[in-house]
């Protein structure tokens, strides 16, 4: 993995690029697709699961279906958290490596590295970095993420130990 190549941006400038998704009232199935991972990775993913905040950017649990221990989800236009998942193409992409990717770009929240990338429906997708499993998290179009990653990095520090990912 190539992430360690990655320009690193600061907390406030997530956060302004975060906040820059805004406010909708847009409405979430409340589905997720559950991850395959090995049965290690699985393990991490189910410590996770028991750490993860009940609320996250104010919004209180309401997990997607199917119910799983691999994922989570916060609010009715879900902030949706999918664990054990596949490393991304875009973190060996050397467009995103350079800094030259506009959908794409890695920094850090509260001890936690995370790719950050502009969904084609406008909604962004975050998956850790750095870490022995694969942790993602889809934040809905219009919906105003701030608080998202510096909510869920206390639980993703104690659960996921770093390391680089199988």
């Amino acid at each position: 993995m190539h992430f360690s190549r990655h320009r690193p941006i600061g907390l406030p400038a997530l956060v302004l690029l975060i906040a820059a998704v805004g406010c909708s009232s847009a409405d979430d199935s409340g589905s997720a697709a559950v991850p395959s991972p090995d049965a290690k990775v699985a393990k991490l993913c189910e410590n996770l699961d028991e750490v993860l905040p009940a609320t996250v950017d104010g919004e209180s649990r309401e997990d997607p279906e199917p119910a799983s221990t691999l994922t989570a989800g916060w609010g009715s236009a879900a902030i949706i958290l999918r664990c054990g998942v596949v490393q991304p193409p875009k973190m060996i992409d050397p467009k995103v490596a350079t800094g030259s990717d506009p959908d794409a770009m890695g920094g850090g929240v509260n001890g936690v590295d995370w790719l950050m990338e502009k969904q084609g429906d406008g909604s962004y997708r975050f998956t850790t970095a750095n870490r022995s499993a694969y942790v993602e998290v889809t934040v809905p179009k219009g919906r105003d993420s701030s608080g998202v990653l510096v909510d869920l990095a206390p639980a993703v520090k104690k659960a996921i130990p770093g390391g680089i990912a199988d």
